[in-house]
């Protein structure tokens, strides 16, 4: 470890959105940063892989809006900088019963921090959308002009570049089989299954599913983090109807609000086909996944409907044309975890996972927060009481909130 080249202002573990974005960050404040990944670069079997993910602003919870709003000039800024996009704007609905908890909540919270929407009744929707989207009677619409598209491993890959041009050292297959306090010249060593070591300052783990195995095996504390497998699925559009489900044409990346819980996006990645699965999955281990589409099985049914009743003949509902596997890292809350990992570790070490599902629009401020604890240990992006440990110490199902569960979990 004499060697400098192997000494770090931070080590980031872990090169999913997170860590990419965390490394690019401190590259470009002028500290010097490493990045380790276990897998290869741009790897399918985390949660940061494929080729869409939704922004919006359509959260019950006001520290979620106010923090996607700051991601999408972050966005915009690394984009200006690597010199390509890798979001796409559109506008967002979300959609379902008029006495939908969540659905008024997001209300109430645009309301209260003036974010521009509109409450649509089915008709208004019909009529916005040239009768593309259909409501139940009984239903209500809100629609946000915010609603743009992520391509995920575009994204991963555009911050690495990033982080690398200002100065980063990035460093893929090495696994960390060890962390330990340095009480000489204090700080973190970090060491991998290969026999590489990193000495840092400071130590940011950006794990996702990987991160309750991780923390276990150094600390010996179990945090409240569930690995879910997922599958985003695709269906066929009917023959005359592809462009009418484009962004070209204005039609929205959308959330449905009820059992099941179901989100989509335009036609965009594969032409033809327009991404509609629920917000759900099985438990997994990481290390263990089957890769197989089998627990999509259960909620077919229930999205096949919902898709006859949304789209009537324009999208073929008969079956998915594709099914990929992904992964969840959820918390009980679905609130991200974030905050220094503590005892011995002090504020050596920040630890970012649990971001249930929907964390890979927000990197970019997730990122800013991360590199201000590690560098200064404290942050004035957000409020870190809704992401802290001790939220779980005080309530084993964390934050307490006024509606239910938004994740469907399949036994």
């Amino acid at each position: 470890m004499e060697n400098s080249r192997d000494q770090f202002n931070v080590i980031v573990v872990g090169a999913g959105i997170m860590g990419s974005s965390t490394t690019y960050q401190i590259a470009k404040r002028g500290h010097r940063g490493v990045l380790l990944e276990q897998f290869d670069f741009l790897h399918h079997r985390g949660s940061s892989h494929g080729e869409s993910r939704t922004i919006r602003a359509t959260y019950p919870e006001e520290y979620y809006s106010a923090m996607v709003m700051e991601s999408i000039r972050l966005w915009e800024e690394a984009e200006s900088e690597i010199g390509y996009k890798v979001h796409f704007k559109t506008s967002h609905l979300d959609m379902g019963p008029a006495n939908n908890e969540i659905l008024h909540a997001i209300t109430t919270n645009f309301q209260l921090n003036v974010i521009p929407h509109r409450v649509l009744d089915p008709s208004q929707v019909h009529e916005e959308f040239s009768g593309k989207i259909e409501l139940p009677e009984n239903w209500i619409g809100v629609l946000s002009e915010i609603g743009d598209i992520v391509k995920p491993t575009k994204a991963v890959s555009m911050f690495q570049t990033l982080a690398l041009k200002n100065g980063a050292v990035l460093k893929d297959n090495m696994k960390v089989s060890e962390m330990e306090r340095e009480d000489v010249r204090g700080g973190i060593l970090v060491c991998t299954e290969n026999g590489e070591k990193f000495w840092g300052k400071k130590c940011v783990v950006t794990v996702g599913a990987w991160m309750k195995t991780l923390v276990n095996r150094v600390t010996g504390m179990v945090l409240p983090i569930q690995p879910l497998e997922t599958s985003a699925i695709y269906w066929r559009i009917k023959e005359g109807h592809n462009s009418e489900f484009t962004i070209g044409s204005g039609f929205p990346t959308f959330a449905s609000h009820g059992d099941p819980s179901i989100y989509g996006t335009p036609s965009l990645e594969f032409p033809g086909l327009i991404k509609i699965p629920a917000h759900g999955g099985q438990p997994c281990n990481p290390e263990r996944r089957t890769w197989a589409t089998g627990h999509a099985a259960p909620i077919l049914d229930s999205l096949k409907e919902w898709i006859r009743g949304r789209f009537g003949d324009r999208v073929d509902a008969t079956a998915p044309e594709m099914v990929q596997s992904c992964m969840y890292s959820m918390t009980p809350d679905e609130d991200f975890m974030i905050d220094f990992l503590g005892g011995e570790w002090e504020k050596k070490v920040v630890i970012a996972g649990g971001f249930s599902g929907h964390g890979f629009k927000m990197a970019p401020t997730v990122a800013r927060i991360l590199v201000d604890l590690a560098i200064s240990g404290e942050t004035k992006v957000a409020d870190m009481k809704h992401f802290e440990l001790a939220r779980f110490e005080k309530n084993p199902k964390g934050n307490i909130k006024d509606y239910g569960d938004r994740v469907d979990l399949v036994n």
